[in-house]
């Protein structure tokens, strides 16, 4: 999904000059640098990063996707079966609490799954859709019965956005004060949120593998200057940061007093292009742009060589990912040509860019500079990142840098939210094919890995034909600690395994 945010205040500027104190100068707490504040703690109501990896140890999912992020392993579930018509499927819910004392139970689950499905406030509806019932049959049962067999529905279960949660808290305190301070299911529980701030983060004694958790909380920081994050941890003032910028990686390699963790990742950026706005609507004219931006260059430049010139939206190493997918060379004459016969010879651009955001910064310099040579000219509108999402989400822009980094194994998930469904206009880019759109169901009900296959190979030729938005690169996570933190990591998924975090 995505690392957009809503809303930072001037305290979160502030909180990146100085760290307030708090009770995160116990010895087991984890503080980690980040830039953005959280948006809400209602899995449903977000698609950001920035609230799930938080909430990924706030609550727990039914099934899990392993440290290695590549395989499906037991949480909340701790078994489960499936028919042989694959319709059917029953789960087996641990015997375990909430963070306040009451009883977890296929209740909550089946509540969990089918508010997800069915609230108006759920941005992940369609992918739930395919649950016709869900029924606790017992206080330890959770039955779920299908519309239809689905391959990715079990790689679903692992969304964090499908986190199981209280159905009597909810229903007692209101998606609105839930959404601030939750009854966890998970490994932590949150102590106090201080907007624009930080998160507080304690252990959670119910938590059913408490006794796995080393650390007695977690703070996660809002800084949202990257180089003052850096500073901050350099100077013993955050055990750890996350985002570490491409050009400062050589240099924190070099400390002996910190730790650079580079994992591997299913982070894709691109740029967003608007199909609603004039030009942009035609093919041809979004092929051209796709000619004129060089990203070789890009990569070399932006991230100093960390990362690798991409050709599909789905990530490389991930499911279904297409190799020989078409990879448009860098030609500004051609796209100039191919402009000319469109009839946008002088086009104008409105370029949105998040300033302060060093790569975001950089990147948007470089297109600038490469659309000039095809004859565009992009005018670069730097805002602050409080308005940046609100604008895009308005469509308020011509393009724009975003990412998307994998939630699930199964490539239904990005491929639906992206090309396949209409309630988000295909992530913000008012894309439309509705050959596609078809292709993106069909695939999703299609059991035969080779026949699946195949089809998710066509949507990554379809899309890149349409150029839905632009790809540029792959690049792995990078983030950094001090040397006394152990397992602080996070994997492909972009989940961090704060349980096994350990703070010497």
């Amino acid at each position: 999904m995505t690392n957009r945010w809503k809303s930072i205040g001037l305290a979160a500027l502030l909180a990146g000059l100085t760290l307030s104190t708090s009770y995160a100068e116990a010895a087991g707490v984890l503080t980690i640098g980040r830039r953005e504040d959280s948006t809400t703690f209602d899995p449903i109501k977000t698609a950001q990063n920035i609230d799930n990896w938080v909430f990924s140890n706030v609550y727990d999912v039914l099934i899990r996707v392993d440290k290695t992020g590549t395989k499906l392993e037991p949480g909340l579930a701790e078994s489960w079966t499936a028919s042989d018509d694959g319709l059917t499927y029953t789960f087996k819910i641990r015997d375990t609490k909430f963070s306040d004392g009451s009883p977890l139970t296929a209740e909550d689950a089946a509540y969990s799954l089918l508010r997800i499905r069915d609230d108006p406030a759920s941005l992940w509806s369609d992918s739930y859709k395919v649950i016709d019932t869900a029924v606790a049959t017992d206080a330890h049962t959770l039955t779920i019965k299908l519309k239809n067999p689905s391959a990715p529905f079990l790689s679903t279960l692992a969304l964090p956005n499908a986190s199981v949660i209280s159905k009597k808290g909810m229903e007692s305190l209101g998606a609105d004060a839930y959404g601030e301070k939750p009854i966890a299911s998970g490994a932590f529980v949150i102590e106090e949120w201080r907007r624009g701030d930080r998160v507080i983060l304690k252990k959670n004694p119910n938590f059913w593998q408490a006794d796995r958790v080393k650390l007695d909380g977690v703070e996660w920081i809002s800084v949202p200057d990257d180089n003052t994050r850096m500073l901050n941890v350099q100077a013993g003032e955050l055990d750890a940061a996350i985002f570490v910028p491409f050009s400062r990686v050589e240099e924190l390699k070099k400390d002996p007093n910190l730790k650079l963790a580079i994992d591997a990742s299913t982070r894709e950026d691109h740029l967003l292009i608007n199909h609603a706005h004039g030009a942009l609507g035609k093919k041809e004219v979004r092929q051209a742009l796709d000619l004129a931006i060089d990203k070789k260059a890009i990569v070399d430049t932006v991230t100093f060589g960390q990362g690798t010139v991409a050709n599909s939206y789905i990530p490389k190493g991930a499911l279904y990912y297409y190799a020989d997918n078409l990879q448009r060379p860098y030609d500004p004459a051609k796209a100039k040509e191919m402009l000319a016969a469109a009839g946008a010879s002088d086009l104008t651009l409105n370029y949105l860019v998040r300033a302060g955001d060093e790569v975001d910064e950089q990147t948007a310099v470089l297109v600038q500079q490469q659309l000039q040579k095809a004859g565009i000219t992009a005018n670069l509108q730097k805002v602050d990142p409080s308005q940046e999402w609100d604008m895009t989400v308005a469509g308020d822009y011509d393009i724009s840098v975003n990412y998307w980094t994998n939630d699930i194994l199964d490539p239904d998930q990005k491929t639906t939210f992206v090309l396949g469904h209409d309630s988000n206009n295909n992530y913000l880019t008012n894309y439309k094919n509705e050959a596609v759109k078809e292709l993106v169901a069909k695939a999703r009900l299609e059991l035969d890995p080779k026949k699946r296959e195949a089809m998710y190979v066509d949507l990554q030729k379809m899309a890149k034909d349409d150029v839905n938005w632009i790809d540029l690169y792959y690049s792995p996570y990078i983030n950094v600690s001090r040397k006394n933190i152990e397992n602080f990591y996070q994997n492909p998924l972009g989940r961090f395994f704060l349980e096994d975090t350990v703070k010497n």
